[in-house]
């Protein structure tokens, strides 16, 4: 029964609904068997409230029989990081501080997808408060790969891209700071979209005005993805940035249709990085060539950018310690260690140097800016090599090739960083798989407010590159 409709997108699940060709109890049923079986293998849930599920999931259908009108997401499920605020479901934030916290109101973002149908059936993990590239925390453990599990799933969204990538749901909604939804897309195989800063509402983000974090959608595919944009997106006065923000046409330019023509892409295989695996490299040369195909002009990019990692943690840290320092004398021990050390060092900041790093990041986003001035689309690697060890530390160097480079940040996933900073939309997608089995991902960024645009691009990228046939072989989940 759970494999019936593990596979299905979004619009196909809530057709057969609102056809009456399944219910959504059915539905519910099956995904919820299946995040069991996920949880058992994987352990990317903190949170399954089957019993709340079951229950929308009746109304949904009794909605249908009542031939009520009903959203685009009638009946879908839908699970949610647990950073974002879920009324009357449990919200820990994956920290001992908040082990029971229950909201009493949803998110913006997940308010919206309510209204358009979606049905909350669980809360995915994450590394407390979200703070690093991996899925674990004292509250719960760790979050494996589902292609290989002594690999991480990577994070901080790695519940939501370990369970969408095993066929647990259509949608889940993820968060990205500094690339939390678009590394464990990668890592996963799945698609991690970080959208223009403001398209969607942060009414959870602690400084709106200075804001670099965002609330996205992970999916198996590109239409679902634009289908909870345009169900989240809009304006709302939580959020400074998202004042004129518009969602209009986004399921339109995810149908993909007519080629590349004319379009104008800047393949860059590094930012502020020297290091890629071979492979890696070789698949999005490919790419940049299938694209080419397409009709695009493709061109290759120099690297003008130095690492953004440092500034990113001046502020990061900044705002971890101004938000957390003073917890630290009640929940030190129960604690990240991980955390908690990234504080101690962003104690040893000025706020001069908060300021610089300001003034850092209004120049990175010129340069950035920039370089649409040539291009419609920015084509590099997601991440410099696939999946690390799930046993990999953060505060150590990596291995690419044999080769120890930089730390995980810098010499990982410099690609993400930046566009949390410059708020420009960036998509990562799949791309294969390597030769170690780990799949590869590229990412696709656009100009400010080019969310459109972008999808479109990604809908004929993922109709000339299916990656449908790439599916994890975790036991009790084939």
């Amino acid at each position: 029964m759970s494999n019936d409709f593990a596979w299905l997108g979004a619009a196909e699940i809530a057709a057969l609904i609102r056809d009456r060709k399944a219910s959504a109890v059915e539905v519910m049923r099956a995904t919820l068997q299946r995040a069991e079986k996920a949880q058992a293998a994987l352990h990317c849930f903190i949170t399954i409230c089957a019993e709340e599920a079951l229950r929308d999931a009746r109304a949904a259908d009794e909605a249908v029989a009542r031939g009520d009108a009903v959203g685009p997401l009638h009946g879908v499920p839908l699970h949610v990081k647990d950073l974002v605020n879920t009324k009357g479901v449990r919200t820990t934030f994956a920290s001992h501080m908040y082990a029971e916290n229950i909201p009493a109101a949803d998110a913006v973002s997940v308010a919206r997808l309510k209204a358009a149908g979606a049905i909350l059936m669980g809360k995915t993990t994450t590394p407390e408060f979200g703070h690093m590239p991996f899925t674990e925390a004292p509250l719960f453990g760790r979050t494996c790969n589902p292609y290989d599990a002594s690999r991480t799933c990577g994070g901080s969204s790695g519940g939501a891209a370990a369970a969408m990538a095993v066929g647990v749901g259509p949608l889940a909604i993820a968060t990205d700071a500094g690339g939390s939804t678009r590394i464990p897309a990668a890592c996963c195989g799945v698609v991690g979209f970080k959208q223009s800063l403001g398209l969607v509402p942060h009414d959870m983000a602690p400084d709106t005005f200075g804001n670099m974090s965002y609330i996205t959608p992970t999916t198996r595919n590109v239409m679902d993805t634009a289908l909870m944009l345009e169900a989240m997106g809009g304006a709302d006065p939580s959020d400074i940035h998202s004042f004129g923000a518009s969602t209009e046409g986004l399921v339109e330019a995810a149908r993909g249709e007519g080629t590349l023509d004319g379009l104008r892409i800047g393949w860059r295989p590094y930012v502020g990085n020297t290091v890629v695996d071979s492979e890696i490299l070789a698949r999005c040369e490919q790419v940049a060539d299938a694209l080419g195909d397409l009709g695009a002009i493709v061109e290759p990019m120099g690297d003008d950018m130095e690492p953004t990692e440092p500034m990113w943690l001046v502020v990061s840290t900044a705002l971890w310690n101004a938000r957390f320092a003073d917890q630290l004398p009640k929940w030190r021990d129960k604690m990240s260690p991980t955390l908690v050390r990234q504080m101690a060092g962003g104690g040893q900041h000025t706020a001069e140097m908060l300021a610089r790093a300001a003034l850092q990041r209004t120049a990175i986003y010129r340069k950035v800016q920039g370089w649409f001035d040539r291009y419609d689309l920015i084509l590099m690697p997601t991440l410099s090599r696939t999946a690390l060890p799930i046993q990999e530390r953060l505060f150590d160097p990596i291995e690419i090739e044999g080769k120890v480079v930089d730390s995980i940040r810098k010499a990982w996933y410099p690609y993400t960083h930046p566009f949390n900073l410059t708020g420009n939309p960036a998509v990562t997608l799949p791309a294969g798989l390597h030769s170690d089995g780990l799949p590869i991902a590229i990412q696709l960024v656009a100009r400010r407010g080019a969310d459109a645009a972008l999808l479109r691009a990604s809908a004929i990228y993922e109709r000339a590159m299916p990656w449908d046939e790439y599916r994890p072989k975790v036991a009790g989940l084939e």
